[in-house]
């Protein structure tokens, strides 16, 4: 099961009947909508904690953060940004919410900038050729090889998510967990091609990234965060390198997978999955249709209401809560303190002969009616959770 508060709709949907069975909690869920008082809030001081490495691969160099050290068997935290964004501007606001700490306390964290995405970067020289989406995820067993991970948890969002997505279809030994937010498993058409190229003609850069990474509703109201976000694209992005990643995001192919049983030889991702959009975000519709791809068994389908293009930035209480229970449910943190959640009886189904690398899923029963709720990976049948 899965988080439960004021405003949790639950849609178990079946392949077959599309049964939904609707749930309602009386408690209030959190509420940490962010108020944007400065451009800087992408950008606290440095943690002295985090180590830069710059890490050599068949395409180039990678720019990596990491904070912590391999911990036995558990898999290393491995984030991916999104286009218009680099490691800080996109999981700072996550990773230094206050719940965050009591899960990578428990893990090494691992953040990856696309090349020439990090602040400070330099400019590639003229000619240089960006590394195509397929040779961007062929990148990332040279990052896992060079700390020692045994596997990683991906959290990707949007473009990032898509590098993740195919990272784990190529090498999925080396994959334990996905969440993937935003994620789009299409190409672009030629219509999206060519509204893609008008946009770039009349609008800056910046403007045109934000149309990808923000909601209508968010850009209308040229809300804090869209400003401050504004301002952070254009002067912690070297705007050339910027643009490379921009063109070859909207160049890229679908991610060729498919819902087992769907099609012959279907291929899809083989781990646990969640999937993270907010109902107002513009990559909805390509959530949507990646969780058509994916195995019902093995995916759960996070919807977060009154929520724009950017959850893990105006919503990171939610987020952190339910990739808490995404981590219990593949057998990590299963004593872990839920704060903010009432404590309550758990029944955890584990093997006696369970050990780090060889977990077997956990499902956490909860009787509580003020508990947030919890996962479980053994079900039928996708979960979406609006919350």
């Amino acid at each position: 099961k899965f988080p439960r508060g004021r405003g949790f709709d639950w849609h178990r949907l079946e392949m077959a009947g599309l049964q939904e069975i609707r749930m309602t909690e009386e408690k209030p869920l959190l509420r940490e909508q962010m108020s944007m008082e400065n451009c800087d809030v992408f950008l606290p001081p440095v943690d002295s904690n985090w180590q830069e490495h710059d890490i050599e691969t068949p395409y180039g160099m990678l720019h990596v953060v990491i904070r912590g050290a391999p911990k036995g068997n558990r898999p290393a935290i491995l984030t991916y940004h999104d286009v218009g964004m680099n490691h800080k501007l996109c999981f700072n606001t996550f990773f230094n919410f206050e719940d965050m700490q009591e899960i990578t306390k428990h893990f090494v964290v691992c953040h990856v900038d696309a090349p020439g995405q990090q602040t400070n970067a330099s400019q590639f020289p003229a000619g240089y050729q960006f590394p195509t989406m397929d040779q961007l995820a062929a990148m990332l067993p040279s990052v896992v090889q060079h700390f020692g991970f045994k596997s990683i948890v991906g959290i990707g969002v949007g473009a990032g998510a898509y590098v993740l997505a195919k990272f784990a279809l190529i090498f999925p030994d080396m994959v334990e967990g996905m969440v993937l937010l935003n994620i789009d498993p299409c190409g672009k058409g030629w219509i999206d091609w060519a509204a893609t190229k008008l946009s770039g003609l009349t609008s800056s850069l910046p403007d045109t990234v934000l149309s990808h990474l923000c909601s209508q509703e968010e850009l209308m109201n040229n809300t804090e965060l869209v400003q401050s976000l504004r301002q952070q694209i254009g002067a912690n992005i070297n705007q050339s390198n910027l643009q490379l990643f921009w063109n070859m995001y909207n160049s890229r192919r679908d991610l060729e997978m498919n819902r087992p049983g769907s099609v012959a030889n279907a291929k899809t991702l083989q781990c646990p999955v969640m999937l993270v959009v907010g109902d107002n975000a513009p990559a909805e519709e390509g959530v949507v249709e990646c969780n058509s791809k994916l195995d019902p068994t093995q995916t759960t389908f996070l919807k977060m209401a009154d929520c724009g293009g950017l959850p893990q930035i105006t919503q990171p209480g939610k987020l952190t809560e339910a990739f808490k229970y995404f981590l219990q449910g593949m057998g990590y943190m299963a004593s872990a303190s839920m704060t903010r959640l009432a404590r309550s009886r758990t029944a955890s189904l584990t093997s006696a002969s369970s050990v780090d690398g060889q977990r077997p899923r956990i499902c956490t029963q909860t009787n509580s009616s003020d508990s947030v709720g919890q996962v479980t990976q053994n079900m039928s049948h996708t979960m979406e959770v609006s919350c």
